[in-house]
């Protein structure tokens, strides 16, 4: 059965360095939503609302899925750093899984939003490697609201992993 990996964590966990590692160490394709943004969407977002945001970064999500229908096929594993904020949208993810005969595997990468945010404000001034596009404070905020940390019922769910620590500075 090939294998899909989904790297979840809030705004600065670290999940693309994380997911490049983890996409060169499987051998696997690896899908980053920023990336894939970036590429797509961005001339056309600024100012943009929140559901116009939301409603294209489904559309590129979808578009994921199918290429990894794709990948699935000859049998390449496939990273996602896809956000995946809630437990709905990761419960959603694991049964996607499922009914394309994937095994859903999770890498949660926990910190604490004091280093999340120093991370995100070195990647914004370094524009570095792992910079997609600036995240302000009021975007890191508004994220901090929706986000939705695993609870113990589904971090104890098989192919589960947690990295790090959500008190741990």
């Amino acid at each position: 059965m090939t294998e899909i990996h989904f790297v979840i964590g809030s705004t600065g966990a670290g999940k693309t360095t994380y997911a490049r590692g983890l996409a060169q160490k499987e051998r696997a394709l690896p899908f980053s939503i920023d990336e894939w943004m970036q590429r797509l969407f961005a001339p056309d977002l600024k100012g943009a609302s929140f559901a116009a945001m939301h409603e294209r970064v489904e559309r590129a999500r979808r578009q994921m899925w199918d290429v990894a229908g794709k990948a699935q096929a000859v049998e390449i594993p496939c990273v996602f750093d896809t956000g995946l904020l809630t437990r709905a949208s990761r419960a959603e993810a694991r049964a996607e899984a499922a009914r394309r005969g994937l095994s859903a595997r999770f890498h949660y990468l926990a910190a604490p939003a004091e280093t999340r945010w120093k991370r995100i404000s070195a990647r914004n001034a370094e524009k570095g490697d792992g910079f997609a596009f600036e995240v302000t404070r009021p975007m890191f905020d508004f994220i901090e609201t929706i986000w939705q940390a695993p609870d113990a019922e589904e971090r104890a769910a098989p192919g589960f992993t947690t990295i790090g620590s959500e008190g741990a500075a």
